[in-house]
């Protein structure tokens, strides 16, 4: 089965966007789920077919190269495929066009199917035998691992909430990119926009836990490592990389 693009349009709302018009990173991040989503279940790999063996998908990648945000009222497209795979995981990527038909967001994301019992990565070309991604991809990166943050500028602490867990009942990987597009200085954030983000997904985190997020700031870049502490289980849940604007 080869995979074709599918697209779809949005028209930003009020309450979708931040003090500035434009679309609130949180809410671009879930828009693309929704696409992923909808996508999957066309082509049959996608939430019922999963309950169905055992199985969910859980992000273990991202990357975006963001030209500018879309603003309020704005009707975007978005076009999101299935763009490779390996034998432990599968790529999908997604375009965002603004109002005028120009592409504005670029985005490339890494997928690994779990068996819902053990916690255990499932074999993507064994599970889905018939599955042909389009092989075009949005973003050019093979995810490379970003490097351990020993040290930073800032810590922001605070507690998972009950919104912050999704359906698979650990953080949503969408609240990952809030924290850290967060965790900068308020006043530097009023003057910058995210231009690229990359974040690595390395542990699942839970409702309740105490959370800290450490922040490295190199003129325009800012490096982030996502912990919990003050536990009998401290461990490093995701490490991201923003070029500001």
């Amino acid at each position: 089965m080869q995979a074709t693009k599918y697209r779809k349009q949005y028209n930003i709302r009020s309450y979708e966007c931040d003090r500035n018009n434009n679309l609130r990173i949180l809410t671009l991040m879930n828009i693309f789920q929704d696409m992923a989503d909808n996508d999957a279940a066309r082509l049959n790999f996608g939430l019922a077919f999963c309950i169905a063996n055992g199985m969910t998908w859980v992000g273990s990648n991202y990357a975006l190269e963001i030209d500018r945000l879309p603003k309020i009222h704005e009707n975007i497209t978005i076009e999101t495929w299935p763009s490779a795979k390996n034998k432990l995981s599968a790529y999908r990527d997604f375009e965002v066009f603004g109002e005028d038909g120009k592409p504005i967001i670029r985005a490339s994301s890494q997928w690994v199917m779990l068996n819902l019992e053990k916690r255990r990565p499932v074999s993507v070309i064994d599970a889905l035998p018939q599955y042909q991604p389009l092989e075009e991809r949005a973003v050019a990166t093979d995810f490379p691992k970003i490097g351990e943050i020993t040290d930073g500028d800032s810590q922001f602490k605070f507690r998972v909430r009950f919104d912050d867990i999704d359906l698979n009942k650990h953080i949503n990987n969408a609240v990952y990119i809030l924290w850290v597009t967060e965790a900068v200085e308020p006043e530097f954030r009023l003057a910058h926009n995210p231009a690229r983000i990359d974040i690595n997904f390395r542990k699942e985190g839970y409702m309740g836990e105490k959370i800290m997020v450490i922040t490295r700031m190199e003129d325009l870049k800012s490096y982030h490592s996502i912990r919990t502490y003050d536990s009998d289980n401290e461990r490093e849940l995701a490490r991201a990389v923003i070029e500001w604007k």
